[in-house]
């Protein structure tokens, strides 16, 4: 079964989480405060996925996610409050791979977890599949499914990792925000949903410190994005951010 933490000061909704995802082969454990499940989430209990909510005693869902990304980078799906688009931007921006909105139907929640874990799979090997990828400096392993530059290895989340393999392979293309949801995210993007936005921008701050980056990601105006391996040759017209 499929281990999964929940961090969320709501007995009664974890008791009831605790029931409905043990019909879909998944355990959860469940903790009630931010130190609690902060510990919880790092002491190698071999958990696939954290549900972390944002309101929490002790320390608030962002404090427990700022600090598990120092040295974790288990999956984390964010349980926000509905219409609080702050929270959902924040919580990208540090590192989640996902959010929710509460109140959730239980069944998007079980979608939502599975779509997350099935990007962190390995790939099975298949026939005739190369067993890299190379754009430019960049060097994806499709089977460890991680990514390097100039032999230096990146620390990506799966999430970021899809995002970079999925624009290298269209290189020189305009990929749209909702061709990348569909492709890594698994569902339709909703109206001012930035999950594509923030991640783009995560994956930008971690390729560009990078010295030995020879390409870029450009944000195309109302079009989506645009990866070039090579600068020089980037004339996309449209605007870089």
């Amino acid at each position: 079964m499929l281990k999964v933490l929940a961090v969320d000061d709501d007995v009664k909704l974890c008791t009831m989480l605790q029931d409905y995802l043990s019909r879909h082969e998944m355990q959860l454990t469940a903790r009630h405060s931010g130190p609690d499940g902060l510990e919880e989430a790092l002491n190698g209990a071999g958990y696939d996925l954290v549900l972390l909510d944002v309101m929490l005693p002790g320390l608030d869902g962002f404090e427990v996610l700022r600090r598990l990304r120092v040295s974790s980078a288990i999956p984390v799906l964010l349980l926000t409050a509905r219409g609080e688009d702050v929270d959902r931007i924040v919580g990208l921006e540090i590192g989640a791979d996902d959010y929710l909105p509460k109140p959730f139907n239980p069944r998007e929640l079980v979608a939502r977890i599975r779509a997350i874990l099935r990007r962190g799979r390995p790939n099975p090997p298949q026939q005739d599949a190369p067993d890299h990828i190379v754009s430019g400096s960049v060097r994806f392993d499709t089977g460890t499914r991680t990514a390097s530059i100039g032999g230096q290895p990146l620390d990506l989340t799966d999430l970021e990792y899809m995002l970079f393999l999925t624009l290298a392979e269209r290189a020189g293309e305009i990929v749209s925000r909702d061709e990348l949801a569909a492709k890594v995210l698994e569902r339709e993007l909703h109206t001012f949903d930035r999950s594509i936005d923030m991640n783009i921008s995560r994956l930008r701050r971690k390729i560009e410190a990078v010295k030995e980056f020879t390409g870029a990601i450009k944000t195309i105006r109302y079009a989506g994005y645009l990866y070039t391996p090579e600068r020089a040759t980037s004339r996309a017209g449209g605007d870089e951010s």
